[in-house]
């Protein structure tokens, strides 16, 4: 989890693939995996690294309980900022932590790597799959059926928080549809303001809403990548938000940035169309707001729909080399399925649980006092039941992350388009992963 940005992922990595990439150990599933988590003899120590707040508190909690398994945590900047790099210095160098917070679309390239301990040998770990939501249990076995290469963490089905007090003196109705939305988008300008802003840098909400779209970028036959970031669905998202820009019905600030918060604050910008987190960045990033926002499902391609787009969350792996699999699996589902961690870790970051009965916590259930009282997580529980588990990512996200950034900045500026970013992207894309001899289909 990221408390202002984090993407989801889901990919198909083979032996095949595999094959040719980095040399570093892993322990594959079956009879080798059940082998490697058999429980260590004596006190255990293990180490992890997270950039969650206040995730020291709650693993403070596991030590007081668990004196034969001791954790000691270590803090970082987001996943992105540094942390990741970190680790795949840490795995070459022989000397990762025994376990690491990781995003799920950042799982397929430590997989790449070989950094990641397959868990699908360790009995609790299979037996608690039916606790967490489908989707997110396939985020961390990459299409491969037998194994388990993390602990799903929480999640960002996406929703549309909106300026509640806005869009009712203004007599706007509020859009269920995106075709809803852009006539909305229309009256709220001739309000004086923006809609929403459409972010430059950010592919990951883009991301999301070509996930609720039906889109898929990334897929994986067992043997070979195929990239498609100009699929139908893409394009029709593409093509939105790209009327909008041209028409000027959305504003086009470098999200997370003070200008940006100044937009939410002020009353410029009346809707967002985020993940649950969201929640929280916008009760930091406009105080003067309080009480003004609710909160409403994501608008729909079709009328009647009730598609919803992904756009976040977390997974606790356990790293490649690590001594202690058995006692680390154990550690990792405590913390993501326990009540005291989750209720916890929803206070101090807004963490949105990947476990059914994590979405059913009695701190979930209550009225947010800056959304007017509204019980938020209600919309995000049903959007959570929605999201489909086929939009998959590859290796080389940052990579793509950054292509598709680029050429996003110059549409905007007015040199091209969005879709003419994807089709960029896509091309790049490809040439790095052959550049890194993984297969892929052209």
């Amino acid at each position: 989890m990221n408390v202002k940005r984090t993407l989801v992922a889901g990919a198909v990595l083979s032996a095949v693939v595999l094959s040719g990439c980095s040399s570093a150990g892993s322990t594959g599933g079956g009879d080798d995996a059940a082998a490697s988590c058999a429980p260590s003899d004596g006190n255990v120590e293990l180490s992890f690294t997270s950039w969650i707040p206040g995730i020291e508190e709650v693993v403070d909690v596991w030590n007081e309980a668990n004196p034969d398994i001791q954790v000691a945590v270590q803090t970082g900047p987001n996943g992105n900022g540094g942390t990741y790099q970190n680790f795949f210095n840490q795995l070459e160098a022989g000397n990762a932590p025994d376990l690491g917070q990781i995003e799920y679309d950042a799982l397929p390239n430590f997989r790449v790597q070989n950094g990641l301990m397959d868990l699908g040998g360790c009995e609790d770990v299979v037996v608690a799959q039916d606790d967490f939501v489908d989707w997110t249990w396939s985020q961390v076995q990459l299409g491969e059926t037998d194994s388990v290469y993390a602990i799903p963490q929480d999640s960002g089905p996406m929703g549309m928080f909106y300026r509640a007090d806005l869009f009712e003196e203004n007599g706007i109705e509020i859009p269920t549809t995106w075709a809803e939305y852009k006539e909305a988008a229309k009256q709220v300008r001739e309000a004086g303001g923006y809609i929403t802003n459409f972010s430059q840098g950010d592919i990951n909400q883009f991301a999301g809403f070509v996930w609720q779209a039906g889109g898929s970028w990334f897929q994986n036959d067992g043997s070979d990548w195929t990239v498609d970031l100009t699929d139908d669905a893409s394009k029709t998202v593409a093509d939105y938000w790209q009327e909008l820009i041209d028409e000027d019905l959305v504003s086009t600030v470098p999200a997370w940035t003070t200008e940006w918060d100044n937009a939410y604050n002020t009353g410029a910008a009346w809707t967002w169309n985020s993940a649950v987190w969201g929640a929280n960045s916008i009760a930091s990033g406009a105080p003067d707001t309080a009480g003004k926002w609710s909160v409403a499902p994501l608008p729909q391609w079709n009328e009647g729909g009730s598609a919803a787009g992904n756009w976040g969350g977390s997974s606790t792996a356990v790293f490649t080399g690590s001594e202690h699999p058995y006692e680390a699996a154990k550690f990792a589902l405590w913390l993501n399925t326990s009540e005291e961690a989750l209720t916890m870790l929803n206070e101090s970051a807004n963490i949105y649980p990947a476990t059914t009965a994590g979405l059913e916590l009695p701190v979930l259930s209550e009225g947010v006092e800056f959304y007017g009282g509204q019980s938020i997580y209600d919309v995000f529980a049903e959007a959570s039941a929605e999201v489909s588990s086929d939009f998959a990512w590859g290796p080389t996200m940052t990579q793509t992350y950054n292509d598709v950034s680029d050429g996003f900045k110059s549409a905007v500026s007015g040199d091209g388009t969005l879709f003419d970013a994807l089709e960029k992207g896509q091309t790049s894309t490809i040439d790095a992963l052959k550049a890194q001899a993984i297969p892929v289909k052209e």
